[in-house]
């Protein structure tokens, strides 16, 4: 048993998850359209040079290997978030495969370097967070932690990060949930963290707040005008076709 409080302060929306030309999309209780993910939104913005990068390593390691890799970082990821929100839940999983093996241990890490001690109530666990209209995501959990309300975000990785590769991704991710709860619920977030244990169980905690958060805010949003933009151009061309 652990010592968190999950509370329910908040209520969250009921959605269902589908897919949108191969796109992860919401469909959310009295929204009239589907939305789009905000991993569905940072994929179709990043910019070109991203893009080229991710290209060459497919290249580098060869395209069948990079789908290995990342086929099996997805699963090993899926299978650690099962057993470190089990444990918020007070519901432990236990899978004796060796993926599940290596996940348990990361989620180990993951307990007890980011939440015994640290994170005392926790208001979502992969709550649905969505701004009308517009875009919507699960954040990992929201809560209150070392004292301070954030979003918080479990990731695995293959190998140690550097924050500055994560300020167009994971940092925006961030932000975008943050924004998406005050818009339900008036009540802004100032913080969001991720904390991240490699697949050779090194523990990193990378978080963002203060006036650096308010610019990922501001930045997410202009992220989402560009998508939208995108959506109506290719819209528009595919009716030019049509025609």
């Amino acid at each position: 048993m652990n010592n968190i409080n999950i509370l329910d302060k908040y209520s969250f929306p009921k959605t269902v998850r589908s897919s949108v030309e191969g796109k992860r999309h919401y469909e959310v209780t009295g929204e009239k359209l589907k939305l789009p993910s905000v991993t569905t939104i940072l994929g179709a913005t990043e910019s070109e040079e991203k893009q080229q990068s991710l290209e060459a390593w497919r290249v580098r390691v060869g395209h069948a290997n990079a789908l290995k890799i990342t086929t099996e970082a997805a699963t090993r990821g899926t299978l650690m978030h099962g057993i470190v929100e089990g444990y918020l839940l007070n519901k432990p999983i236990l899978d004796l495969t060796a993926n599940g093996e290596q996940a348990h241990k990361m989620a180990s890490i993951l307990i007890e370097k980011a939440i015994e001690g640290r994170l005392t109530n926790v208001y979502g666990i992969e709550p649905t967070l969505y701004k009308k209209g517009s875009y919507a995501g699960a954040a990992d959990f929201i809560g209150i932690h070392d004292g301070v309300p954030i979003i918080g975000d479990w990731k695995q990785s293959n190998k140690p990060k550097r924050e500055e590769w994560l300020r167009d991704t994971y940092r925006l991710q961030l932000a975008a949930y943050a924004l998406a709860f005050e818009d339900m619920f008036g009540e802004p977030i100032d913080k969001g963290v991720n904390f991240i244990c490699t697949k050779d169980f090194y523990f990193q905690e990378i978080g963002w707040e203060g006036q650096d958060f308010a610019s990922a805010k501001s930045e997410w949003l202009k992220r989402v005008d560009q998508y939208y933009e995108i959506m109506e151009k290719k819209n528009k061309n595919l009716a030019t076709s049509v025609e």
